[in-house]
C-alpha cells in the first residue's frame, strides 16, 4: 500500500498522510520513504534474479497490418533510451546536512548524532537508461531501468529478451532514436532482431532543427512557411520513397544554399541520415504494417520517471533507481503477481 500511494504522490509526506488516511497506518514521511526505497531494492534483486514472471510470452503477441487487422503472425517491438534524473550534489547535502545540525541544536534535547553523510553527485542531473519490449496492440510490455552505463542497458535487453522469449516471436523489431549506443548492444548482445527501424520524430526533429537554421524560426503550426512546407517534403519522401530517395533530395536541396552556417546545416542533416541509412525503411515498415514511431517507448520513459521528476527534487542515484524500479513493476503489469509471490513467501 506504501509503495502503491507512493507512485501517485507528490511526496513522500503526502503519500505517508494518504497511507493513514486510506489503511489507518501513521507513518512520518520520512520512514515511508525508507520503506518505499528499501522495497524498491528488493523489487530489483526479485527481477535481477528471474524471479518475477511475465504473464505473456514473443510467440503470443499478433502482429498487425498496415490496416490494424491480424495478419496470423507474432511481433515484438525493442525500445530503449537514456533520461536524465536530477540528483543531489555533494555540496548540496553538505548543505542539508548543517541546516539539520541548526534544527537540532534549537531542540534543546539531546539527539542521536546523525548517520555517516554519504557522498553526493558530481553532477546536478544523470542519464538513467530505459529499456523496453512491447506488442502491436500495447497490450503487453516489458520496462527496465538502470542508472549504469549502456552497457548494463545493452544486458537488460538480453535478459528481458529472453524473460519473452523474444526469438519465438514471427517479426522481432527495433525502433530506436538512432543513438550508436543502442545500435551498438543490439550487435555486442546479438539479440534476435530481424530489422532495426530509424524512429520517424527522431528523423523529423533532426530535419526541423536544419529548418531553423537555413529558413529562421517560424510558427510550427503554419505548413505554408517555408521551412515547414520544406520539412512536410521531405518527410513525404522518407515515409514513401526511402532512403536513397531521401538522400537525393537532400543533395539537391543543399546545392541551393548559400551561406556557411546554412551549408553547414545540410551537412550534417545529410550526414545524420547517411550514417543510418540501413535504418531508413519506412516503406518497407510501413507495407508490413510495422510501427515507425517510438511513442511507447518515449511515453514509458514518461512514467517511469515521472515520480522522481517533481519540483525541486534531488535524489541519490541509487533510491531514484528503486523507485523507477517499482513504477517499471507497474508498466510492466508484473505489480500484482510480484506482491502475491511476497505474502505466500511470507505466510
Amino acid at each position: 500500500m506504501a509503495c502503491r500511494l507512493n507512485l501517485a504522490s507528490r511526496n513522500f509526506d503526502k503519500a505517508a498522510e494518504n497511507l493513514g488516511r486510506a489503511a489507518q497506518i501513521p507513518l512520518s514521511g520520512e520512514f515511508l520513504r525508507q520503506v518505499v526505497e528499501s522495497e524498491g531494492k528488493a523489487v530489483q534483486r526479485v527481477v535481477e534474479a528471474g524471479l518475477v514472471p511475465t504473464d505473456w510470452q514473443a510467440s503470443g503477441c499478433p502482429a498487425l497490418d498496415k490496416d490494424g487487422k491480424p495478419t496470423g503472425r507474432s511481433r515484438v517491438y525493442l525500445g530503449s533510451d537514456g533520461v536524465m534524473i536530477p540528483h543531489i550534489t555533494d555540496k548540496e547535502k553538505q548543505t542539508r546536512r548543517e541546516r539539520i545540525k541548526v534544527k537540532r541544536r534549537r531542540c534543546g534535547k539531546k539527539r542521536r548524532p546523525l548517520p555517516k553523510a554519504r557522498r553526493g553527485a558530481d553532477q546536478s542531473f544523470k542519464e538513467f537508461k530505459i529499456v523496453t519490449l512491447y506488442d502491436d496492440a500495447g497490450d503487453h510490455r516489458v520496462v527496465s531501468v538502470t542508472r549504469n552505463n549502456c552497457e548494463e542497458a545493452g544486458r537488460l535487453m538480453r535478459r528481458d529478451a529472453g524473460r519473452v522469449r523474444l526469438d519465438k516471436a514471427d517479426d522481432k523489431v527495433g525502433v530506436v532514436d538512432g543513438s550508436d549506443w543502442i545500435t551498438n548492444q543490439i550487435q555486442r548482445h546479438s539479440l534476435p532482431l530481424d530489422d532495426v527501424g530509424l524512429d520517424f520524430y527522431h528523423l523529423s526533429e533532426n530535419m526541423h532543427k536544419a529548418r531553423r537554421v537555413v529558413y529562421g524560426e517560424e510558427d510550427s503550426k503554419d505548413d505554408t512557411a517555408p521551412g515547414n512546407a520544406w520539412v512536410g517534403r521531405m518527410l513525404h519522401t522518407a515515409k514513401h520513397g526511402g532512403y536513397e530517395e531521401l538522400r537525393d533530395e537532400l543533395q539537391a536541396w543543399k546545392s541551393t544554399l548559400r551561406g556557411v552556417k546554412r551549408r553547414q546545416a545540410a551537412e550534417q542533416l545529410l550526414n545524420y541520415v547517411s550514417d543510418r541509412h540501413a535504418m531508413i525503411k519506412y516503406p518497407e515498415f510501413l507495407e508490413q504494417g510495422r510501427q515507425i514511431g517510438s511513442g511507447p517507448t518515449e511515453s514509458m520513459c514518461k512514467a517511469v520517471k515521472q515520480r522522481v521528476k517533481g519540483r525541486g527534487m534531488r535524489w541519490d542515484g541509487d533510491n531514484a533507481e528503486s523507485i523507477m524500479a517499482l513504477e517499471a513493476l507497474e508498466q510492466s503489469g508484473a505489480w500484482q503477481a510480484y506482491w502475491n509471490a511476497q505474502l505466500s513467501l511470507s505466510a
